[in-house]
């Protein structure tokens, strides 16, 4: 199978599990720990947006005739996106259950 090179240089993983656990030290390091995974995933996802986008402008002008690599950056931003939701959904879900606690 060959290598396909050049589609994933826009994509970054969105968050390093042990850095995300390493980050509940204390009350407010762990939220800013949180909350800069949070806007590093938000941000990764668009970059892949931003580059399914680019890929689409070449192929529309005629830049490149690279559908392949169109249709696979396409593909990651469209997987990135939905991993985005329901990481969401997840967040709001357990918002909901904390409310509902009884005190």
């Amino acid at each position: 199978m060959g290598q396909i090179t050049g589609v994933t240089s826009g994509v970054a993983p969105i968050a390093d599990v042990a850095h995300v656990g390493s980050a509940r030290t204390g009350g407010t390091a762990g939220h800013a720990g949180f909350v800069d995974s949070l806007k590093s995933a938000i941000g990764n996802v668009n970059d892949a947006q931003m580059e399914a986008g680019r890929a689409v402008d070449a192929l529309m002008t005629g830049e490149t005739q690279d559908i392949h690599r169109t249709m696979v950056a396409l593909q990651q931003a469209d997987v990135s996106f939905q991993l985005m939701m329901q990481v969401r959904n997840k967040l709001v879900t357990a918002y909901e259950e904390i409310q509902r606690m009884q005190i």
